[in-house]
């Protein structure tokens, strides 16, 4: 018998950590620890060690931007983060996942989303919408030569790996990459598991970011060519 999943929820309203906890309880998801400030949030995770933080961006003493990036700096093999928001803006996905975020929901997400969210991206998948993925890079995604330096070489990748990491870029799920390079979803998950590695990236959130910093993918969402 598989172990629990376990969460900690971050948000510094009470009445959304008691109906997150409530929601998860009821589909076999553990919470593990609730916190009010990001500060809290990240001294929870170092106690508990969940595989999932639910965290909210506006809290006091310590936003969950900054919570997130202090969450997965110190830790390769830390928690999952998915990113809470009443706040329907830009700027917090781009800045959530470059922060290292797997995903990004907005406060009003049905409860079986919320539950779908966390087993989601338990297993590596990013928690991505393609309309969003698209609004946000059009208005914030950036060439900067730091910025593709610190995110490897990706000469390190194969023709058939840039390929399948631009559509991935794109916001397609595995089985609309198998259905557009003609693959099967297994073969498309083996290669989508090499770029991951080759890259030391930890899921498919990061390669979204590092395909547009590194102009792979242009903001028009057209793979680039040598």
């Amino acid at each position: 018998m598989t172990e629990p999943l376990r969460v900690v929820v971050a948000d510094d309203q009470a009445l959304v950590r008691t109906g997150f906890r409530m929601i998860l309880a009821s589909e076999g998801i553990e919470v593990v620890a609730e916190a009010n400030t990001g500060a809290e949030a990240v001294d929870a995770v170092r106690r508990t060690r969940p595989d999932v933080v639910l965290m909210d961006i506006r809290m006091p003493e310590m936003d969950g931007l900054e919570a997130t990036r202090r969450i997965l700096s110190s830790d390769a093999d830390g928690p999952r983060v998915i990113i809470l928001t009443t706040f329907d803006l830009d700027q917090y996905v781009y800045a959530a996942l470059s922060a290292g975020a797997s995903g990004f929901l907005l406060k009003d997400v049905s409860p079986e989303h919320l539950a779908a969210a966390v087993r989601m991206v338990r297993i590596g998948d990013a928690l991505l919408a393609p309309a969003i993925t698209r609004r946000l890079i059009e208005r914030f995604a950036r060439r900067d030569s730091a910025a593709a330096e610190l995110h490897r070489d990706l000469a390190a990748l194969t023709p058939r790996e840039l390929e399948v990491m631009g559509l991935l870029a794109q916001g397609l799920s595995n089985a609309e990459l198998a259905g557009r390079l003609h693959l099967s979803e297994a073969t498309v998950k083996t290669h989508v598991a090499r770029i991951l590695a080759k890259l030391r990236l930890r899921d498919r959130a990061q390669a979204v970011v590092v395909a547009y910093e590194t102009g792979l993918v242009s903001a028009g969402g057209n793979t680039a060519t040598s």
